[in-house]
């Protein structure tokens, strides 16, 4: 009975996950690689809808703007939901922010699927910003979410889930991009509006599983509803010490109200917690993994493959983010935050430099072409095993219940900004540094690196409020020392 009780709690669990992660994250991977596919015949839609309007074809140039503007204003609405999640999860709750977010999605999915019918490929642009803004409130609430539903044993791996749902949507997307399924060219509306079903599973499935049971008890003070909510995700059994840590906490964050991002800053309780979010939310996009997507078809096409046979090979980076996102899922419970990140961002830094080398000998060795694909696998695969995931995870660890969604408005802002500025900046990096333009990234990868080793402390298997008074004592380190030169009375009298 015991055996059956734990797997049914298992079981609820994995299923909270599941229906978190098909309309949350899964949502961002899969709207940033469906784009791709139906790239000419959407600059051809564009063409023709300005020649129909005004009788004029567009300029190149024209044409390439547009597109251009198309492609970026996902960041920038990526953007904008990561400053309304934080919001979002405080007033309306973790779940519930998660359930309101599928509407930004699927007025996207009705734009974009009605654009072609309509003649207007401004709907596609008006889509691309709705869908960004999904991603952006997702990327924040739901590693929240998973984090704090979570046991303490297993929080790293619950939460990491979000990379994984990240990396599954980006090879799905791939995959749906095909010719030979939606990435025809009289079938790219459907796949643009695709990312409704997704939406629609959502939407069904959440709402038969628990709110966040710290929410519940710290944010709302409804203990009754926590434990309801402790009991479906672990059953009966061994609540009392999980309940008494929560009620721990909740007795810390008494008086106080939910922090507002800028209060953050100007708070020294939280110092190295805000100079660490903000150093690895930015590595995240700064340490030029997407841009491996970039040379990915240059380097295949020279390395022999058919450029007819070089989208099912583009499958195969995408593939690689995902077994790495599932493997670090596994083991990160185990090997610990802080490894992953250091080792992900060491292996980084190596490869960018061999990368660098097979570039620039490309076309004087033979088999260059087959050392930079291995590189781009390899790269990818770093990136994977450690930053793609556990970034995502530390916001949760390393600020408390009333600082939380502050933090994760200030990291996702970060995110989006960066992934924008990479985005903008990277051709003309290209065009300035030919072979070397992954200097800018060797940089931050080894400065990362530096950073993680010296200053960024380990958090697995410790409690939240464990993980606070570690930082607490680092923050007022300056503090203690001055206290140490004081006598007796002196301290005395400071502590009252």
């Amino acid at each position: 009975m015991n055996k059956l009780q734990k797997l049914l709690q298992s079981r609820i669990l994995i299923l909270t996950v599941c229906a978190a992660g098909i309309g949350g994250t899964f949502q961002y991977g899969y709207n940033i690689s469906i784009i791709n596919a139906p790239t000419s015949y959407i600059q051809v839609f564009m063409n023709k809808t300005w020649q129909e309007r005004t009788g004029v074809p567009l300029e190149d140039n024209m044409i390439l703007l547009l597109w251009s503007f198309t492609v970026s204003v996902y960041p920038l609405g990526g953007l904008a939901g990561a400053v309304v999640a934080g919001p979002m999860a405080i007033m309306l709750g973790r779940k519930m922010s998660l359930l309101v977010n599928n509407v930004f999605v699927l007025i996207a999915a009705i734009l974009s699927g009605f654009s072609q019918m309509a003649k207007s490929f401004e709907m596609i642009m008006v889509s691309r910003f709705f869908t960004g803004m999904n991603a952006g409130v997702s990327m924040n609430v739901q590693p929240m979410y998973l984090a704090e539903s979570a046991p303490k044993k297993l929080r790293g791996a619950v939460a990491l889930t979000s990379a994984s749902f990240t990396a599954l949507g980006l090879v799905l997307g791939q995959v749906v991009g095909l010719r030979e399924l939606l990435g025809g060219e009289e079938s790219w509306p459907f796949l643009l509006a695709s990312n409704a079903v997704p939406a629609l599973i959502q939407l069904m499935a959440l709402p038969w599983f628990p709110e966040s049971p710290r929410y519940l008890l710290i944010d709302r003070g409804d203990r009754e509803s926590c434990v309801s909510a402790l009991q479906k995700l672990r059953g009966n059994s061994d609540l009392g010490a999980e309940l008494e840590e929560m009620l721990a906490e909740q007795a810390a964050a008494k008086g106080q109200r939910a922090k507002k991002p800028w209060e953050l800053f100007q708070n020294p309780a939280v110092r190295w917690q805000l100079v660490s979010i903000i150093v690895l939310s930015s590595a995240m996009q700064l340490c030029g993994n997407d841009s491996m997507y970039f040379y990915a078809a240059y380097v295949f096409q020279e390395a022999g493959i058919p450029q007819d046979k070089i989208p099912y090979v583009v499958i195969g980076t995408g593939s690689c983010e995902l077994i790495t996102s599932i493997t670090c899922n596994m083991i990160i419970d185990y090997a610990g935050r802080r490894p992953l990140l250091l080792g992900g961002y060491i292996f980084m830094a190596g490869w960018a430099v061999v990368f660098m080398v097979a570039l620039s000998q490309q076309t004087r060795i033979s088999w260059m072409p087959y050392l930079s694909m291995a590189c781009i696998f390899a790269y990818i695969l770093s990136f994977g095993i450690g930053p793609a995931g556990v970034t995502g995870v530390l916001p949760t660890e390393l600020f408390d219940q009333m600082s939380r969604p502050a933090a994760y408005v200030i990291c996702g802002s970060l995110l989006w900004f960066n992934l924008f500025l990479v985005g903008t900046a990277f051709p003309f990096i290209v065009k300035s540094l030919g072979h070397f333009c992954y200097v800018p990234f060797l940089v931050v990868c080894i400065c990362t690196a530096l950073y993680i080793g010296l200053f960024l402390p380990e958090t697995k298997g410790k409690s939240f409020l464990e993980i606070s008074e570690e930082f607490r004592k680092r923050n007022f380190k300056a503090q203690s020392h001055a206290a140490l030169y004081k006598g007796p009375e002196e301290i005395k009298s400071t502590v009252l």
